[in-house]
């Protein structure tokens, strides 16, 4: 596996090897102990599937409050989507920074979004499948989230004309500037 870390450096990409042949090829997409021994010690408990029918699909940002915080580990099986996360730590340096990548089905790139980053993706192709484990179940009482569009972190979304698809949930998260202090950096 090839671990990068991204400008917020608690994010990483994860890519597995492929080993091809005539056959076709074979990823080892999750191990734990090469994770480990990079740094990465987590225990996930529950693998989620999300498939989005049409492009431009827009999910998030969501996280969850402790206690059932969740790191995330994001891929793509089918489609392309574009992935980001946002540091919502209070006074991290990053605090309401952010990232995007394109995770998709053909690189087949990973994602870790770590606890304190609000995480969001939007589908860059139809009939996306998303794979993504955590490290804490779903707890709908502990579940919130922030704007997609809050002008002070200013995503750059590649909307290029895209009609947006978002549930109502996620059209009335808060801005970060009204989020209460869920998470703490070392101040």
């Amino acid at each position: 596996m090839q671990i990068e870390s991204l400008s917020l450096t608690e994010i990483k990409i994860i890519t597995p090897k492929q080993f091809r042949d005539s056959r076709g090829h074979l990823s080892e997409t999750y191990n734990k102990l090469t994770l480990a021994n990079n740094g990465i010690n987590l225990d996930f408990v529950q693998d989620n599937h999300s498939s989005s029918k049409q492009t431009g699909v827009l999910r998030g940002l969501h996280f969850q409050i402790p206690p059932f915080a969740q790191d995330k580990l994001v891929r793509v099986i089918k489609g392309k989507i574009f992935d980001v996360a946002v540091d919502i730590r209070q006074c991290s340096p990053t605090y309401g920074r952010w990232v995007g990548v394109e995770i998709s089905a053909i690189a087949q790139n990973q994602i870790l979004v770590p606890i304190g980053f609000a995480h969001g993706f939007i589908t860059m192709e139809p009939e996306t499948e998303v794979i993504y484990k955590v490290t804490s179940s779903y707890s709908p009482e502990h579940e919130k989230g922030i704007a997609w569009n809050d002008p002070a972190i200013g995503i750059k979304w590649p909307l290029n004309g895209l009609k947006l698809i978002m549930s109502d949930k996620d059209t009335k998260h808060p801005l970060l500037a009204d989020l209460p202090s869920y998470f703490q950096f070392d101040c």
